[in-house]
């Protein structure tokens, strides 16, 4: 499972990095659920609404790219912790993110505020 689950960490990273929008969808489940942390605010729900999002950003920061400082796996949840650069308004940010991965999908995500 923990081979799986950073498999598809790392892929949806990749992709990210990549801004290869149809490739970053296809880690994530058709009902992907996307929640800020901590708390429990669903941003959105379903991989259209995400695709929706991303494409916007991918064309709004077109040199955006997420740097991997470090990775956590215990189980089904995956925690990165990244810096992210090239921001369209050249403000650099720190972000985690968790990942919970069920039958070789991304299922929910989590920001941390």
């Amino acid at each position: 499972m923990k081979e799986i689950t950073g498999r598809l960490a790392q892929q949806q990273l990749d992709t990210y990095n990549q801004q290869n929008i149809d490739e970053f969808l296809g880690v994530y489940s058709d009902n992907v659920t996307v929640i800020t942390f901590p708390g429990d605010e669903v941003m959105y729900r379903g991989k259209e609404k995400m695709g929706e999002r991303y494409s916007q950003l991918f064309k709004n920061n077109p040199n955006q790219h997420a740097e991997l400082i470090s990775r956590m796996v215990k189980g089904n949840i995956v925690i990165d912790y990244e810096y992210v650069t090239g921001r369209a308004n050249g403000q650099s940010i720190y972000a985690i993110a968790m990942y919970e991965i069920k039958e070789d999908k991304i299922q929910k995500v989590w920001f941390v505020k």
